[in-house]
Parts: C-alpha cells; structure tokens; sequence
C-alpha cells in the first residue's frame, strides 16, 4: 500500500488506485496515515470529521467509514508478507490504528530524508547533504492534503508539514549556496522572496547569491525591500543577523564562503565579526 499526503492525497494498493472519494471517508483516512503506527482515539476523529456538530448516530456512522475503508483495502488484492492490506487499519478499544512502514507514506519518507540532510549538513558533508535535501523535497507534489477540506486537526498537521518544507527548502539552498552554486539559485530566490517578502532566512539568502553573482547593488535593494515589507507587514525592524549581512555587503566585507565549509564557519560574515553561534551561509 502506498499513501501520500504532500499534494492530492492518493492511496493505492498493487498499483490500483483505492483513493476514497467521499469527503468524510477521505479526512478519516489521511488522519489515519498522518499519525501512522499510532491509534487514533475516537473522540480525535469524530472532531476532524464532524467538528462540533457530530449527529447522534456518530459511533455507529464511524464505524461504517472504517468497514468501508477496509473493505476497499482487501478488494484492491494482494499481500505483503501474507498479511492482508486490509488487516492494516486496526481497531483497538476506543480508537483505530493504520499500520504502515515509512517506506508506503511519503509524508515519513520526507522527514526521514529531511533529517539525513539536516545531519549531513551539519557534519559539513554538504554534497551529500544537498541530495539529501533535494530528494525530501522531490516527494511534493503541491501543499499537503491540497484537494481535501481538512478539518482542525488535519488543518494542524498541514501547517506543520508545511513549515518543515519550507525549513528544508531554506537547507537546500544553504547547501547549494555552500556549493558556489549562485548564479544558478537566483532565479528560484527571487520568485521565492517576491511570494514570501517577510521571509527573512530567503532575503539573505538572495542577497548572498545577488553579491557573489557581482550584483551587490540589488543585494542592497533586497535589503530595503525586506525592511520595508517587515515595517509594512509586521511592525518590526530586520533581525540582527539581516542587518550584520547588509552592513558585510555595504561594506564590500562578505566573504566568497568556499564549498564545502564546516559546520561551524559562518562564511557571509567577516572573521572579526563571526559570533561562535552565528548561522551560516
């Protein structure tokens, strides 16, 4: 069984598509596998799917999903390790359970790999850590759960996936930035900076790619438009490390940062100038 949640949500079983279509059933399934290998209480389910108006035949109608979805699982045929791909939605006392190994859920291969990378960079093996990065994010295939109307707790696990996607996005272009890869990353930094202007991690990094490209001029110009969408939007002034990287670059102090730096270099700033727990780019 394969399910995957980061974009339309898709459940197959030997290359068959089982995707429920029903709204109700669809939420109840994808929370299944967002909290796979855990049982999902009861009282967490009738929330997602019937928020506060459940009908007072809640118990009865839950159960009639779950027979349902089950019983899409086995006619879809096959077995792995002679288990029916039905006997993997489990029920327990007071809840259901989706037994699933990381491999069948791309939402857990992404963080798997999301976290190789993370590990990868931080031990300076950035080739390594950029492929690492590039695959976790190869598994997207738009925002989590893109075609369903989530309920709360779905809504949450959206949101936290999508903030994980965008921290590994962030690495990713750390790592290629790392790798003297600039001139090849503007184009995805400006379109990046231009959806998301308060994103402060993005404008210094198109700023780094922007100088190291010989364009130290609209290296500058990103910084006002970053203060001016911070002050516009937010009410506050660029963070400190924003402004370090502005004064580096109004300077002409930014150094070239070689590939491969080690985790604990800081490659934009000058030496004189480098905290011990300062981030590196």
């Amino acid at each position: 069984m394969q399910i995957s949640l980061l974009g339309p949500l898709s459940v197959t079983v030997n290359g068959e598509n089982v995707t429920p279509t029903a709204p109700k059933p669809r939420r109840i399934l994808a929370l299944l596998a967002m909290s796979a290998n855990q049982v999902v209480r009861n009282e967490q389910l009738i929330e997602e799917v019937w928020e506060d108006r459940p009908p007072s035949s809640v118990a009865t109608t839950l159960q009639t999903y779950i027979y349902q979805l089950r019983k899409s699982l086995r006619l879809a045929g096959g077995t792995r390790a002679g288990r029916d791909p039905g006997d993997e939605l489990r029920t327990f006392v007071g809840g259901y359970m989706l037994t699933l190994p990381p491999q069948d859920l791309d939402s857990l291969r992404f963080e798997e790999r999301a976290q190789h990378g993370r590990a990868q960079l931080a031990a300076g093996d950035v080739d390594r850590a950029a492929r690492s990065l590039r695959e976790a994010l190869k598994l997207w295939r738009g925002p989590a759960m893109v075609d369903m109307n989530p309920g709360p707790v779905l809504m949450s696990e959206a949101l936290r996936l999508e903030e994980i996607r965008k921290s590994v996005l962030e690495l990713r272009i750390e790592a290629d930035l790392r790798l003297g890869y600039h001139h090849e990353l503007l184009a995805e930094l400006i379109k990046l900076v231009a959806s998301q202007p308060t994103h402060e991690g993005f404008q210094a990094k198109l700023m780094i790619a922007l100088y190291r490209a010989g364009r130290r001029s609209e290296a500058l110009q990103v910084y006002q438009h970053a203060r001016e969408s911070l002050v516009r939007e937010l009410g506050v002034d660029p963070s400190g490390m924003l402004q370090r990287l502005h004064h580096a670059v109004l300077t002409g102090d930014l150094e070239p940062g070689p590939a491969g730096a080690g985790p604990s270099d800081s490659p934009w700033l000058p030496q004189s100038a480098r905290p011990m727990h300062e981030v590196r780019y």
